[in-house]
């Protein structure tokens, strides 16, 4: 009897080490097409980069264009480490680790990065930066960006630059014609205080979550709403749940590039001119591809 438990216990164990492989092989991973075509083992210094969301959204793969760029132009000797999908965390997470250094990068959502400096919020308030427009009107007016950018400095924090995902609306599960329909909805909102201000003002019900929690919050009915755009919302497959669109455009959806300035200031001089001059370069040619990627999503 033993010596039949003890095969078994083995060929259970024998089929579990066959099976693993095949099973990882099926696995697909979704970053795959954005592998580097390089080998960044012999890199000097790594710039680790955080994003919560899919680079298929164009604001987000511009980390991977900033990465291929910055590689070539340092000659290898800078390595952009991007890492979107919320790999290191939700986006407050990330923050404590970038305010520590943990993490040297963050393409942060602008409704998140009112965490690190209240005057980061500004361009969530509705009707302020609500169109292209007056995004690349903002961007392009040093009276305008230069206070923008420099208002997290003093947590140790810099603001390179800026792309987008799109103008905000809500999906919800039942239309939305007015105010009182969306009386009746529970919005998801993220983890940003202008963003539970302007929901008080508005008279609206509210679940401050984390973007990871959304999917399954919305399967089983804890919200029936989101406050977001359209291109993040038919791209994560929101839609499929929540198949109505309001289209409000009430705000830009941003991601804010941040960098720890302790991190940059180590850095040689000319891999900091090649780091900036990279990213705003990416970010002015990502923020017209953004454009047109809303134009085609609604």
């Amino acid at each position: 009897m033993k010596r039949l438990l003890c095969t078994l216990v083995a060929l259970g164990l024998l089929i579990g080490l066959v099976a693993a492989p095949a099973l990882a092989a099926g696995k697909k991973d979704p970053l795959a097409a954005w592998k580097p075509k390089f080998d960044p083992s012999g890199a000097e210094y790594t710039y680790i980069l955080s994003n919560i969301s899919h680079p298929v959204i164009e604001g987000i793969a511009a980390g991977y264009r900033i990465r291929d760029a910055v590689w070539e132009k340092s000659k290898g000797r800078l390595y952009v480490d991007f890492r979107p999908l919320a790999q290191l965390g939700g986006e407050k997470d990330v923050i404590a680790k970038l305010k520590l250094g943990a993490v040297q990068g963050m393409m942060s959502s602008s409704v998140a990065a009112a965490n690190v400096a209240d005057r980061l919020g500004i361009v969530n308030l509705p009707y302020v930066v609500d169109t292209f427009d007056k995004l690349d009107q903002f961007r392009n007016d040093p009276e305008l960006w230069v206070p923008f950018a420099n208002s997290a400095l003093s947590k140790g924090i810099m603001v390179a630059d800026i792309t987008g995902y799109g103008t905000y609306g809500w999906a919800t599960t039942t239309p939305v014609r007015n105010l009182e329909d969306a009386k009746k909805i529970n919005f998801r909102i993220a983890q940003a205080p202008v963003n539970a201000d302007t929901y008080k003002a508005w008279g609206l019900k509210f679940t401050v979550m984390p973007w990871p929690d959304v999917p399954q919050a919305l399967q089983t009915g804890v919200i029936n709403g989101l406050d977001h755009t359209a291109i993040v919302c038919n791209i994560t497959k929101k839609f499929t749940i929540a198949k109505s669109f309001t289209q409000l455009d009430y705000a830009q959806g941003l991601f804010i590039h941040l960098i720890n300035k302790r991190w940059f200031d180590r850095l040689p001089k000319d891999l900091q001119e090649i780091l900036l001059t990279t990213i705003q370069e990416e970010s002015a040619r990502t923020r017209e591809l953004t454009r047109k990627q809303q134009e085609e999503q609604i």
